[in-house]
């Protein structure tokens, strides 16, 4: 997945800073509709994701659609204690649990094109139709890694709001493990926030202006082959017109940080697309005004899915809380935590379970993508 290489807020009095400049956001033109059922599952049998300069993850040639994403002004509709407040209270675990129990019953992982990926799916949906929301499944097929590897069918599930098609915001986690364990921290902890976070903007009575789909891939940890898939159905219009991309990826690390994407690349040199900056800056607000310490994260080439969208020149961001790197004295300070440990050390591994989590830094940065969410389908344009 993501990560992290810099670490920007180094005591725990360096609170992140309100970047000044403007926020944006947008919508898809709708859910492509190419390999998407009519319903809510699909015909047939069912298809089954320090220090230095980070590579570009947004090549100048293939950004630009960027030009023509419609620009946004979030609308200060919510407000971020209220959010941090709202999901400290909310059964965030909740989720995690019964995507183990998943993962237990089926092999011990919920791998794309497995039962226990189509078990977390039938999960996925059963709360988002509990919610209000009428999910489908996009079909692809993928190959998996290596010379002889063989043709997989699997699906991303995706559901939307109402809201404007011209300005159309995606919210996206992965929803499958890798094949050596559960995948609880990674990623059942970004299908949580997500999960949570389209729940309570329908309990909020939050009424989007602008189209929110919230999207859970499949096959990513094979080549992000979900989130590219639906980026490659979209039509040239449908690129234009998607003013946003909010990923998160690892929520829950045990000896984990609060990081978000450095959109502008004032950190590390490699802005995202146009409009990524105004990402940076919403999460930056919300740190902030919750008085949590935060820092950056380079966006990373192929790291995660919002990889995709960058390359399509559709601004991008979203949260991180770390796997492979070990916590600095500087980030204990800032986070507590242990130093000189990594910040998750069971990550892509049997023991990514749900003992593997960090529960008050998951309904942190849980509350972070949610008030996000519902900022830029609150914004407007100009």
């Amino acid at each position: 997945m993501i990560t992290l290489r810099k670490h920007v807020l180094p005591s725990i009095l360096a609170l992140v800073l309100l970047s000044t400049s403007a926020c944006t956001s947008g919508v898809a033109a709708g859910i492509p509709s190419a390999g998407i059922p009519s319903g809510g599952t699909p015909s047939g049998t069912p298809s089954k994701s320090g220090g230095g300069t980070s590579q570009s993850a947004a090549p100048a040639e293939s950004a630009s659609p960027s030009a023509a994403v419609p620009q946004l002004t979030p609308a200060s509709t919510v407000d971020a204690r209220t959010v941090l407040a709202a999901f400290k209270s909310r059964d965030m675990v909740g989720h995690l649990q019964a995507l183990q129990r998943v993962a237990d019953a089926n092999g011990g992982n919920r791998a794309s094109g497995t039962p226990g990926y189509e078990e977390s799916a039938r999960y996925v949906e059963e709360q988002l139709r509990a919610a209000g929301y009428e999910p489908v499944r996009q079909s692809f097929t993928f190959k998996e890694d290596g010379r002889r590897g063989k043709t997989v069918e699997t699906f991303n599930i995706l559901a939307e709001t109402g809201g404007s098609a011209g300005h159309t915001v995606v919210v996206g986690a992965h929803l499958d493990s890798v094949e050596d364990g559960p995948g609880i921290n990674d990623n059942g902890s970004g299908v949580a926030a997500i999960l949570e976070t389209a729940k309570w903007m329908k309990e909020k009575g939050i009424t989007p202006v602008n189209r929110v789909v919230f999207a859970f891939w499949g096959a990513e940890e094979n080549d992000l082959d979900g989130s590219r898939h639906y980026v490659n159905e979209l039509s040239k219009a449908g690129k234009e017109q998607t003013a946003a991309y909010l990923n998160v990826d690892m929520a829950a690390s045990p000896n984990g940080v609060r990081s978000f994407h450095d959109g502008d690349g004032s950190d590390f040199g490699d802005a995202g697309p146009k409009g990524s900056d105004g990402i940076e800056a919403v999460f930056e607000r919300y740190f902030k005004e919750n008085s949590l310490p935060a820092e950056t994260t380079p966006f990373e080439d192929g790291d995660s899915d919002y990889d995709p969208f960058l390359r399509a020149g559709i601004p991008g961001g979203g949260l991180f809380t770390g796997e492979e790197k070990k916590k600095t004295k500087a980030q204990v300070q800032a986070y507590g935590g242990v130093a000189g440990k990594v910040l998750d050390s069971c990550y892509h591994k049997a023991c990514d379970t749900v003992s593997n989590i960090n529960a008050d830094l998951f309904k942190e940065m849980s509350g972070a993508m949610a008030y996000a969410t519902a900022t830029y389908a609150m914004a407007k344009t100009g």
